[in-house]
Formats: structure tokens, sequence, C-alpha cells
């Protein structure tokens, strides 16, 4: 047995972050006001690790692929994720110690074979039910697919560690811990391409272990999976020091092509088994009824063994040995001990279960992990929590439109696409915000740059938001079969020319008339022979050499100076450029990019047509180092830029628009940033989770993140980030210069507002952001929002007071937070509503409320759209900027009208001010006046604006 300590290594690790964190604190301090808000969906992703506690039927877990660990304490109604400080977000086992159930082992990465897998770093344990995580070690792993607990001991535990899902490693097997995992005994191992993916503890006996083998290795190429010739499963009866392989009336020669097997042992009766197993001959259900020294298949029914390396879950009920379940695209159940088998979950579509825990004090109590999140039921399976409660969605790309609010959009895995509002009228981001867009789970989204309501995507398809109807426009090649893609293929429209398509296979087609007519604008860009890279190991064939072409174009950039200029790149490393639209191409790859090494994206200048900027992935070579390459001569010399990034593969690589030498990338675990051309990187992830980055775009001010695990997110206003000048930041005060920033109305929900456990993402921040950076604490700070000719509209100060709130008929959780200028040193964003100064008055809520986000209603009126001069005084030192106030583009009342109604609520401002507690009467006449005014941004009727005059004219009388 190999013995491991890593508390010196998980210090070690510590080490290297805190050093890290050192050498940025320098640009750090003016990023701390930068942060992330998710949008949305909240329709679940893959989750392959569930786990209820049995004292505690309420309370349940689930671990989520590249979503991490979520709880809920009410039956699955609301979850809430507690594993979003680690530095993982992939997650393959969750399990709760059955003495204790404040304690809870998590094993990440996901520890099952795909092609759009994430890798973790070990094994982590709470004490506290999930509010804090300590790294236990066995980084290496990867891959943990399986955590058994002892059920009277909760430091005794086993994990079955699968490995490298990509190459081969030592750190895989079985391993042992007796003290709560401080330190591990790998008390199985057979080789390095051979791990495990489940272990079980009899639970009548703890000394009897339970472990299923699995020799498999995914291929540098999409589907390409090799199964070894060692899987099988293995006993033990002296608590994990020695082992026996389970044979007999099992599947267990070379032609049986053994892969996967799931098992369960009924806690009624520890000799009865049930195993699903996955070969390529002698696949099916099987069963022991001696412990499983012997075998019998129950069936070879593929719906409910098959896809084994997706599926290997058997469930027997806690209280009655002949009732099992089996997970599978749809779950089914036998009541017979396996003899006949019935569905009892799933939809067409195929939800694909993965993990089933049933609560051994009440069966009727099951939760289900699966490709549609986490869902439970308490009364066996009549009905079922929603899955549309969890932020957890897995998206390859995103992408963006240019309505306003602008959407945003990507092929969902496990479940189709999305098209989500960055903002919502009601306040927070709802189902009412988002529907799908009729294009595949792993599909590029495309938006017609000129009709918002047209969508492409997927392979490919068009979409009309105003009818809901989906048509296939894909070329004919495609449809004939000629043309070769994997998951995700390229959509994109062309920056230049906003009616010029592209769409790319192994081949490139273009369309300028909306995919009416297809053109091929260029040869098979693939590589046609390959040299095969070690991680294959034992896997590997002389015959792989000289396989057919199988590599696709996965990256696509077309030029944003010129029309003629497109780079591509390849899933098995090539990169190329043309510029003559097509007509010929040039092999311009850089050195470094070998045999599969996966081109995942590539973002042409902004700037220049010569530069270019590429993400490789070589996860899939078993490497995990981080990959960027820059050229500025068109792809003749190529320069690797990645000093700064830890080491986790990078999806995407994008230059920001606006500041030239501004890049942004997306790695397996968060979001870096380059002010330098990327010669330096540093973290850009602030208060987002660790999770997979595939993709992220710029949208005017906006950063836009698509996330395989945790939906999309938007940081709003990365404007600081194009003035900063790193070299100076921090020795000055800065006021540095608004966005130009639309008056839009942030809550017009007319109903009462949703629940607040219903799902939500958010709004953007309601006003204009004024962000200053103090170079140390101040005595003092001013604010003050003047129009063009110097007339003060609102002041703030650093002695203003919160307003107090009266004794309102509401809970107090609706209501938002109110916000004082601050004196402290560092970055500070600051609203203003575009309103001016408030009145003195009680506070009051509107209907539209929002949870913890509700202000009080306006008792002054909105500013006109113009420009404004922000005044920021500092200890006495003025600084200024202009402001750039645009109306809100849907509202199409004149600028004459808006002037009007400006005019009278101004007259209703003044008036409220001067009737407030001298003349009741007059006063709520102004009052009632002014909430019509501001209520919307229509024309002012004439009715109105005659009553506000003749309110006017009494007030002038008294």
């Amino acid at each position: 047995m190999l013995k491991l300590h890593f508390r010196w290594m998980t210090i070690f690790g510590m080490v290297c972050v805190l050093n890290s964190a050192i050498a940025q604190t320098a640009s750090s301090d003016f990023l701390s006001h930068l942060s992330w808000r998710m949008i949305g969906p909240h329709r679940a992703g893959r989750t392959v690790g569930i786990c209820g506690v049995p004292s505690q039927p309420n309370v349940f877990y689930i671990g989520v692929n590249n979503g991490g660990v979520w709880k809920t304490n009410d039956f699955g109604h609301t979850w809430k994720p507690i594993f979003d400080d680690q530095n993982t977000g992939s997650v393959g086992d969750v399990v709760v110690a059955p003495s204790n159930p404040n304690v809870i082992y998590v094993g990440s990465g996901e520890g099952i074979q795909r092609p759009d897998l994430s890798v973790g770093n070990g094994v982590y344990k709470s004490v506290d039910a999930g509010k804090t995580w300590v790294n236990l070690g066995l980084h290496d792993a990867q891959q943990i697919g399986g955590i058994a607990v002892d059920p009277k001991n909760e430091n005794r535990l086993f994990v079955a560690a699968l490995g490298h899902p990509y190459g081969p490693n030592k750190e895989r097997g079985v391993y042992r811990s007796l003290d709560g995992g401080k330190t591990f005994d790998q008390v199985l191992y057979i080789n390095e391409n051979t791990g495990a993916v489940q272990v079980a503890i009899d639970p009548n006996n703890s000394n009897i272990i339970i472990a299923d083998i699995w020799a498999a290795r995914q291929g540098p190429w999409e589907n390409g999976a090799w199964n070894g010739l060692e899987s099988g499963l293995f006993k033990s009866e002296d608590g994990g020091n020695t082992w026996k392989k389970l044979t007999k009336g099992l599947p267990t020669t070379a032609e049986d092509g053994l892969g996967r097997i799931g098992f369960t042992i009924a806690p009624t009766d520890s000799k009865r088994m049930y195993a699903t197993v996955d070969a390529e001959k002698k696949g099916g259900i099987y069963r022991s009824d001696d412990g499983g020294e012997s075998w019998y298949m129950l069936t070879d029914d593929g719906r409910l063994w098959g896809r084994g390396s997706d599926f290997a879950e058997v469930k027997v009920d806690p209280r009655n040995p002949d009732i099992v379940y089996s997970a599978n695209v749809v779950t089914w159940k036998s009541v017979d001990g396996g003899k006949s088998w019935k569905g009892i979950k799933g939809a067409p579509g195929g939800d694909d279960y993965h993990r089933i825990w049933i609560n051994p004090n009440n069966p009727n109590i099951i939760a289900m992990g699966l490709d549609q999140g986490g869902t439970i039921t308490v009364n066996g399976g009549e009905t079922w929590s929603s899955w549309y409660n969890q932020a957890t969605a897995q998206f390859y790309h995103v992408s963006t439109d240019n309505a306003f609010p602008y959407n945003v959009y990507g092929g969902q895995q496990e479940s189709g696409s999305v098209g989500i509002a960055s903002r919502s009228n009601d306040g927070n981001i709802t189902f009412r915000e988002w529907h799908p867009v009729g294009v595949e789970e792993y599909g590029y989204v495309a938006a017609d740059p000129l009709d918002p309501n047209i969508i492409y995507g997927g392979k490919i398809t068009k979409f009309d938001k105003r009818t809901g109807q989906v048509q296939n426009i894909s070329p004919v090649p495609v449809r004939d079969g000629k043309v070769r893609f994997i998951r995700t293929a390229p959509v994109l429209f062309s920056p230049v020319d906003k009616k010029t398509l592209y769409f790319a296979g192994n081949i490139i087609f273009k369309t300028t008339d909306g995919g009416n007519s297809w053109t091929t604008i260029s040869p098979d860009l693939t590589r046609e022979r390959y040299d095969i890279p070690n991680s294959v190991g034992v896997y590997t064939d002389e015959k792989m050499k000289n396989m057919p072409r199988r590599g696709v174009v996965y990256a696509l950039a077309p030029s944003n100076k010129n029309i003629n200029t497109i780079w591509a790149g390849t899933d098995d490393g090539l990169v190329h450029i043309t510029r003559d639209g097509g007509l010929h191409w040039k092999d311009i790859t850089p050195t470094g990019v070998t045999s599969w090494s996966k081109v995942s994206q590539i973002d042409a200048s902004h700037f220049d047509d010569n530069t270019a900027y590429v993400a490789v992935n070589r996860i899939r070579c078993d490497d995990l180092k981080p990959h960027i390459y820059r050229t500025h001569d068109g792809g003749s010399t190529w320069k690797e830029v990645v000093n700064g990034l830890p080491n986790e593969p990078i999806n995407t690589v994008r230059e920001d628009p606006v500041r030239k030498g501004l890049l942004y990338a997306g790695s397996e675990n968060g979001v870096y940033v380059s002010f330098d051309d990327g010669e330096h990187w540093q973290s850009l992830r602030q208060n987002m989770p660790s999770t997979s980055i595939r993709d992220l775009v710029v949208k005017d001010d906006d950063l836009v993140i698509g996330t395989h695990g945790r939906s999309f997110w938007i940081m709003d206003n990365i404007s600081v980030l194009r003035q900063l000048n790193t070299s100076s930041v921090k020795k000055e005060n800065i006021l540095f210069k608004p966005q130009t920033t639309y008056r839009v109305r942030w809550n017009m929900n007319t109903d009462t507002p949703l629940p607040p456990e219903e799902p939500a993402g958010k709004n953007p921040p309601d006003g204009a952001m004024i962000e200053f950076y103090l170079n140390e604490n101040a005595a003092s700070v001013e604010l003050d929002i003047l129009n063009e000719n110097g007339k003060l509209v609102r002041k703030f100060t650093s002695n203003d007071t919160l307003y107090k709130i009266p004794a309102v008929n509401i809970p107090l959780y609706w209501i938002r937070p109110q916000q004082l200028l601050s004196t402290n040193a560092g970055m500070q964003r600051f609203l203003w509503d575009f309103h001016y100064q408030p009145l003195n008055e009680a506070p009051s809520y509107p209907i539209a409320a929002v949870v913890n986000n509700t202000a009080p209603e306006p008792s002054s009126p909105w500013v006109m759209p113009g420009t404004y001069i922000v005044r920021l005084k500092i200890n006495g030192k003025i600084l200024e900027q202009r402001l750039s106030v645009l109306m809100d583009p849907r509202v199409k009342t004149s600028v004459k009208d808006l002037q009007r109604q400006h005019d009278l609520a101004m007259i209703c401002y003044e008036g409220k001010k001067s009737t407030e507690h001298k003349h009741p009467q007059l006063y709520r006449q102004f009052q009632t006046l002014f909430e019509i005014l501001t209520s919307s941004d229509m024309p002012p009727t004439t009715q109105t604006e005659k009553a506000v005059l003749k309110a006017k004219q009494e007030l002038s009388k008294l």
C-alpha cells in the first residue's frame, strides 16, 4: 500500500496562491469595485452527485458539473450554492457521513468519461454542513468518481479515484483514510491506466468493501475513447487490505469489451446485489444473491444499461431487496427483483439520469441527479421538485445581439438553447426573460446584427422570434452528409459586412442572403495525417497515423477591418488565414501547436488586420497548461503569452474593442485580464464562482461570460479598465470618466412581485455609475451633479446619513440597502439614480418590488437626457468629468414632450416643497399629479397639464 500525506501539499499550495496574490496586489486595488452578476437561466445542467441527510429529510446536497456544490433545506424548492469560494467547480460526488450530518465529503472532477468533461483537484471536506471547506489532497487524481463513508465512523472513508481522463497517471484507484482525510492509503491500484469509479461499504459489515475498477481513456479527438482489459468488480473482506476480482457470471474476456460497472448492495440483505454492466458483448443488468461471488443476467435491454460510460447507477430500496431502480436516459423501476421493469421518470428529449439516493428511513423520499439538475420526490415518485431553480446551465459559447436591452445567447448542453435578456423591465431577470431560440444544445448562436428577431445557430437553423418558428437552412453538402462536424460548429457574422454569415464544419461556408444560398469558401482545413500524442499511451495503434481525417474547423474569426481576411483554427491543431475571402488559404500554425492541440478560439484584432489572438486548449493531450498565442504580422511569427496564468486550460481569449492591448481570457476555472497585450495576466474572477469559462464577449461596456456549469454572467461597465494607467493609479486621486449611460426605468412591474423564492438573475445597477479612486482615506468627500449650465441637480456628501425607514407594513427584507458616499481609500462606485435632490418625505415602497432591492418611490423628478458635470471634491480638491445621459432608446416620446413632462414635474416638485405641512389639500394635488407625470415616459395628457397649471396658479394665490 502507498501511504500519502497531503497536509504539507495543501499548505504549499496555499503559499503559492498567497505569493501570487501579493504579486498582483498593485493592480487588484483598482479592480475591487468590479463584480459579476448572474443573469441565468435557472434551467439546471448535468448533476452527477446527490445526497440527502436521513435524519434531516428536508436537506439535500448536489454536486454539479462545473457548478460546485448546492444545498437545499426545503426538499428542493430552493437551492443555494455553498462551494463558490473553492478553486474548482467540477464535482463528481458528494457524500454526507451517516453518523454525523455536519461532515460532508466532496470528490472533485466529474468522474465520467465524455467529450466536455472538466477535471478537479482532489477531495474536499466540510465539518459544518458546508459552511467551510478544506482540500484534503489527491490533487492529481483529477476525477473522483465516488466516495463511501463508514456508517458508524465519519473519519473512515474510501475514495474511488478515476485518474486522468486523457492520460496515464499513478494517483488513481481506491484510497482509504482512517483519520478523516488527513492521510490516505492507496489500497487498490492496478496500473497507471486503470482507475476506480465507484466504491461502497457493505451496510451490514464495514469490513466488506466493493469497488468498480474502470480502465478507460478519452482520446485526443472527439468521440475517441477506449476501454482497457483490467476493468471489473473487486471485493475486500478485510477493510481494504486485500482484494479479489469478482468474475463469475460477468463479462471478462477481451472480446466482451467490458467497460464501467455500476452496482448496489441491498441494505436488508447484503448478499443481494445488482449491477449495470457496460460491455460490447453480454452487457445488461445483473444480479447476485451471494454477495457478488457469482452473477446472472436479468435483462440485456439496452434501455436499462446502455451508454454505460455515462450511466452506471442502480439502487436498491433500503427496506425491500426486490425493489430496484436503474438510472439511464429514463429511470426504471422493478418491484420483482429485476424480472420486469417500468419507466417511472423521463421525457422524450432524454433526461439522462446519473445518480439515485433513497432515504433509508423513508423510501418514499428519493433524490436523483441527472443531466437536468437535481430533483426530489417525497411521495414515492408521484411528483418531483423542479430543476428550473438551479443556475447551473452549461454553455459552449456566448453571443449577444443589437437589441436594447441586449440579449445573451448560447446552446445549453443537455437542454437546447437560450436567449435571455441582459436586463428586465421588472427589476430582476426571471423565467419571463428567456426562451429557447431553436438551436441545438452544443451550438453557436448568432443573432442577425440588422434584425435581432432573426437568430441563426447550430448546424444550421434560422429562428424567427416573432413567430417562434425554426427553419433548417443547412447547405446541401451538410444535408447530404458530406461535411464533418463534432459537437460545436462556428456560426458568426462578419463585423465588416453585417449581411455575411459564416458556418463551418471541416470546410467553411458563407451566405449573404440569410441562408437561402451558400458558397463554399475553403477546402478541408484539417490535418491530413496525425502525430499521435504521447497521452494516448497503451492505446496507441500504428493505424491511427493513417486514419481518415476527423478534424473540424473549431474556431473562426472574420477580420474586424477587412472583409477578405478570415482566420480559422481546427480542433486537430492547425491555424489558417485567407486574405482574399477564401480563394486561397495559408497555414500559419504556431510552432507549439501540435496534432490535436484544439484551437478553441481566435480573436481578430479591432485595430489592425495583422493581429490576432489564439486560445489553444490541450487538455485532450493530458496537458493542463495555459496556451495563448499572439501575432502582429498576420501569423508569420507568434509569441506565447501566458505569464501570470495558472495551470488551467484556456478556452477563450478576447481583445477589448476600445483599448488596444487590453485582453480578457477564460480558463477552466476563471476569468483573467491583461493590460499589456498578454505579457502579464491577473485574475478578474472577483465574486464569480470557480467554473469553466467556455466563452466571453465584450458587448459595449460590458463583459459577458458563458460558463459550462454556472449559466451566464455579466460584468457591467468595464470602462475603468480602459482608462487605467497601472503605473500611476495608486499615486493620486482619480475621478474616472463615466460611461455613456441610459435613463432607464429599473422596475416597471405593475403587479405583485414574484415570491422571493422564485429564482432570478440580477438587473444592472440602478443608475449612472460614478467611479473614483482615493489614494488614502479622505477627511471629506462631496459629489455634485450639475447640468450643462452649472446648476446643481444633486448633491451627495460623506456626511449624509441614512434616511429613516418608518413603521412600514412590509418585511424589511424587500428594501434596498442605502448607499453613502465613502471616504475609504481604494476604488469606489457610486450610483446616481437620474433624479433631482429628493424631498425630506417619509419613504413609501412600490408594488414593483424586488427582494433586497426595492427603492423608495421617487420624491423628485427625472432629469432630462443630456450632458451633466460630475464634480468630485476630495478634501477640498475638485475633480470633474462629463457624463452623457441618453434616453431609453425604446421610448419614442419626442424631446419636446419629454421636456414638457420634465417641466410639469418640476412644478409639482416645487409645489410639494412649498405646501408640505402648510396646505395639505394642495400638497396632495401636487403629489397626485407628480405621481402621474413620473410614472411613465409617455407624453403628459392635456388634462394633466391643465391640472398642473391650475394647481400652480392656486399656489401663487397663497
